[in-house]
């Protein structure tokens, strides 16, 4: 499913009813067991990337939401070429703690340049892990023709107790 926006601030809200509705026809036409927390992470996530795409880079946005297996990508393209940097974790700190937030929450999170602006992409699991490991923490960073498909972000942008790539 993908919705266009136009880039006002009343599209946040309406981005999570997309997200809302795409998980609830998942749990009533397709019978999946999306559980009440997918539900309320995968709007998070949402807000979280609508929101810094509402900030951060001007005009339009595009939010793709896709069943992945056992996890729900959540994408959203924007204008602006400038990768996001995730900071290190400082309890200190006023705000900007969104990707820190979303990378905590998802099994994984990429970023890749697009020709025009880039795309950030989460995949966050839809059913509830009876194990409790429900994020491997990937995150990786990329730009159009590299040959690996990606670059790992260094820990120290995670975290003292977070490493990129772990699978």
């Amino acid at each position: 499913m993908s919705a266009a926006f136009e880039g006002s601030d009343e599209e946040i809200g309406e981005a999570r009813s997309v997200a809302r509705a795409f998980l609830t026809d998942l749990r009533e036409d397709h019978a999946l067991p999306v559980s009440d927390r997918a539900m309320g992470m995968v709007e998070l996530v949402v807000s979280e990337f609508v929101t810094n795409a509402r900030k951060y880079a001007p005009g339009p946005f595009l939010l793709t939401l896709e069943l992945t297996g056992e996890a729900v990508a959540v994408a959203v393209w924007d204008t602006e070429p400038q990768l996001p940097v995730i900071l290190a974790r400082d309890p200190q700190r006023v705000g900007r703690h969104g990707l820190e937030v979303v990378t905590a929450v998802s099994r994984s999170f990429e970023v890749h340049r697009e020709p025009v602006g880039k795309r950030v992409v989460a995949a966050v699991t839809w059913c509830d892990d009876p194990v409790g490991d429900l994020a491997d923490h990937r995150v990786v960073l990329s730009s159009p023709g590299e040959v690996q498909g990606g670059e790992e972000v260094p820990g120290s942008l995670l975290g003292p107790d977070r490493t990129a790539g772990a699978e």
